[in-house]
């Protein structure tokens, strides 16, 4: 498997609400980062789901390097 692109070297903050589904892309092709768009098609990349547990702010990886996938750990800090 190839790396993937990086979208940005910083996270990615989004408001979430409880009960909801997010599809983060793996990939970093997506144009509407931090989720799926389908850009990985063709590729060994899938998209992970995310299911808020409660209402707020989530800081999604942009870097797409996380050892926390879909959620930022700092790792853009490196590159």
């Amino acid at each position: 498997m190839s790396d993937p692109v990086i979208a940005q070297k910083e996270p990615i903050a989004i408001e979430v609400e409880a009960g909801k589904s997010y599809w983060w892309c793996a990939c970093g092709q997506s144009k509407n980062q931090p989720f799926c768009d389908g850009s990985h098609k063709g590729s060994d990349f899938v998209p992970m789901e995310f299911k808020a547990e409660k209402d707020g702010k989530a800081f999604f990886c942009g870097c797409k390097r996380t050892d926390n996938s879909p959620l930022c750990d700092g790792t853009h800090a490196k590159l």
